[in-house]
């Protein structure tokens, strides 16, 4: 009778550790997410592609106010590098970017994604996108 107790209870966790981890079943798909948008009107998007129940893949974009893509031209004024340190922190983000997608396709773990110092605001962007993306993929 206590082995049955014992189990059950370690059945029951494992749910709860599951559901509060974000466990469950994921469709197979592709599936958008965004974050809401920042004091500058910056928002992030997130793409995951779905295979097999499980993230295969994860693109991170963050777009400008205007809508741009933050890239290669991120921090200049007018395709013009007039500030070299507020360039140099724009890409920062940039491959910050390309950073968080790629912990997350490879662990499969929002809590194992690490947050690069200069790039917080992205690294929010990216965890409020992907949790997006995640809700429907589980519906």
């Amino acid at each position: 009778m206590k082995n049955i107790s014992l189990i059950a209870a370690l059945t029951a966790a494992a749910f709860l550790i599951l559901a509060g981890c974000g466990g469950g079943a994921l469709r197979d798909g592709v599936y958008a997410g965004a974050s809401g948008k920042d004091d500058t009107g910056a928002w992030g998007e997130v793409s995951l592609t779905v295979r097999d129940g499980k993230v295969a893949d994860c693109v991170f974009v963050t777009r400008q106010k205007d809508g741009t893509i933050k890239g290669e031209d991120y921090g200049k004024v007018n395709g013009v590098i007039s500030n070299q340190d507020y360039y140099n922190k724009a890409q920062l983000a940039v491959r910050a970017m390309e950073q968080y997608a790629r912990q997350y396709a490879e662990s499969r773990d929002l809590d194992a994604v690490q947050a690069v110092s200069g790039a917080t605001i992205a690294y929010d962007q990216f965890i409020e996108a992907v949790e997006n993306a995640l809700e429907d993929a589980k519906k």
